[in-house]
């Protein structure tokens, strides 16, 4: 490898190798060092190979900016290590030799993604590179929180011996504020506090193990396969209430990981529902699934009336966020049935009554077309990120 290959940064890969975006252009960070250019340029050539399909080794030196040299080098480790194999050739056009083609080993390896954030039930899946889902497997959630670290590595290790080719990774998207360890920091709905799930799992599994909020996870499978736009908030409506944030592409954590945290701010001033965590008033005392049901079950209840007054203490939270960071998209993931019409409705109208309309009244209020799946392929993108940098 060069002493250019090393240094160069291509438009649009994050530092590290982490970049989110379905065929879009990599985006500049910090300066990658030399001793990171050799993960930065497998990252890269993986990437393109993740988004554009198969690909002559030309080919990824033309995309990359690499020399020949280098991508040759790069796309020999790749197979050796088996993430990357050779196609056959491509369909001769003119004179000289065809060319090869190299392509992910997309058979190859299997993705275990789980998702936590149901009221009753953990979900899981075997997916592939490609965030397909093969094979779907499930848990009734524990009542008790002493044993739903053990009921999930039972899931996972069900959804593993059904894998049927090497595991990549795990990705799990739960309820909460998680670190970068995996560690979930609090998560009041499982009665949680410093658990290492990613521990946990690890340990159990000896596989690796990425563990992020669920909306966290949702908002990178709406980006890489949905389309979503760079600056995107996805609100995950489910046991509780959470947000996944991007800004210019990029996953917002936040100094203390809670970046999205939405379901605890309090957005009734006028009193309100007790919520979980002990205050009144918090978003998530109107918004969840289990409260918004729990009040259409009442005698005589208005389901139009009791929808739009949710709707309404959503519009209230996301305006600031919406005129803060000037969104272009908030996107909804829960049951359709509760989310979509009055609630969504009574969203966008707050939203345009408490934001400047020059400049959000434009802003687009939608349901993700991935239903139930969401977590479940945004698990498998952390995965893919964490240990191929590709997204």
């Amino acid at each position: 490898m060069s002493r250019t290959d090393s240094l160069r940064q291509p438009a649009g890969l994050a530092s590290g190798g982490r970049a989110f975006g379905a065929g879009r252009s990599l985006r500049h960070a910090v300066k990658v060092l030399p001793e990171h250019a050799r993960a930065h340029n497998r990252s890269l050539v993986l990437q393109n190979l993740f988004h554009h399909g198969a690909m002559s080794r030309a080919d990824l030196s033309r995309e990359t900016g690499l020399t020949r040299v280098t991508i040759s080098d790069l796309v020999a480790e790749l197979i050796s290590d088996g993430y990357v194999a050779e196609r056959g050739v491509r369909e001769a056009s003119g004179p000289g030799k065809p060319a090869i083609l190299v392509d992910l080993d997309r058979e190859g390896h299997r993705i275990v993604g789980l998702d936590l954030s149901g009221t009753d039930r953990f979900l899981g899946a075997v997916l592939t590179l490609d965030g397909d889902i093969v094979a779907r497997h499930g848990v009734a959630a524990p009542s008790d929180p002493v044993d739903i670290v053990e009921a999930v590595v039972s899931l996972a290790r069900t959804l593993v011996a059904d894998a049927h080719a090497p595991v990549l990774g795990i990705g799990v998207g739960s309820p909460g504020v998680v670190d970068e360890r995996g560690v979930v920091l609090t998560a009041p709905n499982f009665g949680w506090r410093d658990v290492d799930l990613a521990g946990a799992l690890t340990s159990a599994l000896a596989l690796p193990v990425l563990v992020a909020n669920d909306a966290n996870a949702a908002v990178l499978a709406e980006y890489t396969f949905g389309g979503a736009a760079d600056d995107v908030m996805l609100v995950r409506v489910g046991r509780g209430v959470g947000s996944g944030l991007l800004s210019g592409g990029q996953p917002m954590a936040g100094s203390r990981h809670a970046a999205g945290e939405i379901g605890h701010v309090t957005v009734g001033t006028d009193g309100g529902p007790r919520c979980v965590c002990g205050k009144v008033g918090c978003l998530e005392a109107w918004l969840s699934v289990p409260a918004i049901e729990g009040r259409l079950a009442t005698a005589g209840a208005d389901r139009t009336a009791i929808l739009q007054d949710a709707g309404e203490r959503l519009g209230i939270a996301l305006a600031p966020i919406v005129g803060a960071l000037d969104l272009s998209e908030i996107v909804l993931s829960g049951p359709a049935e509760l989310l979509d019409g009055p609630l969504a409705e009574a969203t966008v109208e707050t939203l345009r009554s408490r934001t400047l309309a020059e400049f959000h009244d434009g802003v687009r209020v939608r349901m993700t077309e991935h239903g139930e799946d969401i977590v479940l392929r945004g698990a498998a993108v952390m995965v893919l990120s964490g240990r191929l940098g590709v997204s």
